[in-house]
């Protein structure tokens, strides 16, 4: 397919424009996609703040929630067909080298990243199309289906979690990826304490089934805050860091009773690092992991989350934008406004 498309190409921190490029050209074993939606994620508000690795070319296509059409297929596809409802996910696993064979599928050493939703085209490569690219039911809006990436790797993360019924959880940051936790730690029989500095988003967290919210502003101390709201005061059975932040992270951990699971989710700057108790860490022997990203098993439980009905999606989208005001919606995100917002082409 020859022609034009509107990207927003992003060039460097705060540097992000809404110019023309060629409609990418498909290989024998892609697929050309037409947007009909892209999500806003708390990951491009990063890229746009402060650049990302993987964006190395001088100008890149960014984004990477989205779902959309088959507008043209290679010769060498037989699994889809133009004309189809699809959503995909952003990366597959190679299978092949030292951590797939392994089964730990998200540090694959040979992750390529399908980044480029921001625009009216985006090409599938094979690998994914393959394996982590889904048919989109009637029933189901792209807005909906949009939601498949971050999903997949919160599911990733409450799986990580082991979370059992009527266990006591704590999610630190109630933005997307936060209010997420929220209702899969709801759908896991849960009691959650959600805490945030918004009155705003704590609003959403009650929205999404959060038993309890603290506002961190306005308590004088949130590691006991929380601890107040567990039986004897002992802390959380579950504590999840949702912010990327150093400092949440170690307050995060000193939330868990002894045997608690700390789940440090939120990823932080580079060369970034925390302070922790070694006494606490190894008396209450706390197990204390970081989760990353998804694997196809997480996006096909995600998937079907969201096709189910299980999860309230509608619910974490705040309003439609259009592809020329990605950045005002960047923006909003940034001030803490609204979940998730619609961009559209």
């Amino acid at each position: 397919m020859k022609g034009k498309m509107k990207v927003q190409l992003f060039y460097g921190p705060g540097d992000v424009r809404y110019e023309d490029i060629d409609i990418p050209e498909i290989g024998n074993d892609e697929a050309l996609v037409k947007i009909k939606s892209a999500l806003t994620c708390g990951s491009d508000l990063k890229t746009y703040r402060r650049g990302h690795p993987t964006m190395i070319k001088k100008a890149s296509v960014f984004g990477h929630e989205w779902a959309g059409d088959i507008v043209e297929i290679g010769s060498e596809v037989d699994n889809f067909k133009a004309g189809e409802r699809i959503v995909a996910v952003n990366s597959v696993p190679c299978y092949k080298c030292y951590y797939c064979k392994l089964e730990r599928y998200s540090l694959c050493e040979n992750l390529i990243y399908n980044n480029g939703a921001y625009a009216e085209y985006i090409k599938i490569p094979g690998n994914i199309l393959k394996k982590n690219t889904y048919r989109i039911p009637d029933k189901i809006d792209y807005r909906e289906a949009a939601l498949l990436e971050p999903l997949a790797c919160v599911v990733h993360g409450i799986e990580e979690s082991n979370i059992k019924t009527d266990d006591m959880v704590v999610i630190n940051g109630a933005g997307p990826i936060g209010l997420m936790f929220i209702a899969l730690a709801k759908l896991k029989g849960a009691l959650v304490i959600s805490v945030d500095l918004s009155d705003e988003r704590l609003g959403y967290a009650r929205e999404f089934g959060a038993d309890y919210i603290i506002n961190g502003s306005k308590v004088d101390d949130q590691v006991q805050a929380v601890k107040d709201l567990t039986e004897g005061k002992r802390g959380v059975d579950v504590a999840v860091d949702a912010t990327g932040i150093p400092g949440v992270w170690e307050m995060t951990i000193l939330m868990g009773r002894k045997g608690a699971v700390i789940n440090l989710f939120g990823g932080c700057k580079p060369d970034t690092s925390i302070n922790i108790d070694t006494g606490l860490l190894h008396y209450s022997e706390l197990t204390i992991k970081g989760v990353y990203h998804h694997t196809p098993y997480y996006v096909k439980k995600a998937f079907d989350l969201i096709t189910s009905g299980q999860i309230d999606t509608v619910k974490f989208i705040t309003a439609d934008m259009p592809l020329e005001k990605l950045v005002n919606a960047l923006e909003l995100m940034g001030q803490q406004k609204g979940i998730k917002y619609n961009i559209t082409t």
